[in-house]
C-alpha cells in the first residue's frame, strides 16, 4: 500500500518529504513531486513531513485518482533524493483547492 502525492503539492513543492524517504522514491516535476508507487515501501515517514498535507496513503478515498498519475509521472520525471528550496510563493498556494486543472505542469523538474 504505497503513499501518493495529491494536487495539494502543486505550486507548493516543499520537499521536506524527500529528505526522510529511505528508498528515494520521489520524482520531481516542474511544480510538484510524485511518488513511484512501485518503489514506495509504505513506511509512512513522508506523510507527516509534508507541510501542504499533500501525501496520503493509497487506501484513502481520494487516492485512487492520484495513484496512476503518480505512477505515470514517476516514470517520466527525474528522481530527487535531496531537498531543494520550495518556490518563493509556496506559502501563497498552500491550502488552495482544485489546483490540478489550471496549475499542473507535466514538465520535468530540474
Amino acid at each position: 500500500m504505497p503513499y501518493v502525492v495529491t494536487e495539494a503539492c502543486i505550486r507548493c513543492k516543499y520537499m521536506d518529504c524527500v529528505e526522510v524517504c529511505p528508498v528515494d522514491c520521489f520524482y520531481e516535476g516542474e511544480n510538484m513531486l510524485v511518488i513511484s508507487p512501485d518503489e514506495c515501501i509504505d513506511c509512512g515517514v513522508c506523510e507527516p513531513e509534508c507541510p501542504a498535507e499533500a501525501i496520503i496513503s493509497d487506501t484513502a478515498g481520494e487516492a485512487e485518482k492520484w495513484l496512476e498519475m503518480n505512477r505515470e509521472y514517476a516514470a517520466k520525471w527525474p528522481n530527487i533524493t535531496r531537498k531543494k528550496d520550495a518556490p518563493p510563493d509556496a506559502d501563497d498556494w498552500k491550502g488552495k483547492p482544485d489546483k490540478f486543472a489550471n496549475n499542473f505542469s507535466d514538465k520535468p523538474g530540474e
